[in-house]
């Protein structure tokens, strides 16, 4: 098990992480910066986190990534969605609970596009009747 590193790659929004997780004390790498450097906000380690939180392996695996595109909030949730991908790969029995909270599955949401004649992707422009 020593030396097995495990790649896997995760979406959200504009934002793409790509993560290398393997066996260690839980050093967590983003960007050549620390987890808690690249991610002030503490809502955001959370989120990053929660994977391992769910299956119990706070500190058994290293997670170094490297993520791009889309804001602070969209970087985390993919780096948490590859880190989930890469962690059923490495073990099959954590698919279950991570299914469950609905880890692996790919946030598809996105920002909709502005309409011609709209103020925005909703908004009309105001109306005047007189």
């Amino acid at each position: 098990m020593t030396g097995v590193v495990q790649y896997a790659t995760g979406k959200r929004k504009n934002a793409i992480a790509r993560a290398w997780v393997s066996p260690g004390p839980g050093e967590m790498v983003v960007n050549e910066r620390s987890l808690e450097h690249y991610f002030p906000r503490p809502s955001l380690r959370s989120l990053i986190q929660f994977p391992l939180d769910v299956t119990g392996a706070v500190g058994k695996y290293d997670v170094r990534a490297t993520v791009s595109g889309g804001g602070s909030t969209g970087q985390a949730g993919a780096l948490r969605h590859a880190i989930a991908k890469a962690l059923v790969t490495m073990n099959p029995s954590l698919r279950e609970p991570l299914k469950k909270e609905g880890l692996l599955t790919r946030d598809s949401r996105v920002k909709e596009r502005k309409k011609y004649g709209q103020k925005g992707a909703r908004k009309r422009f105001q109306y005047s009747k007189r």
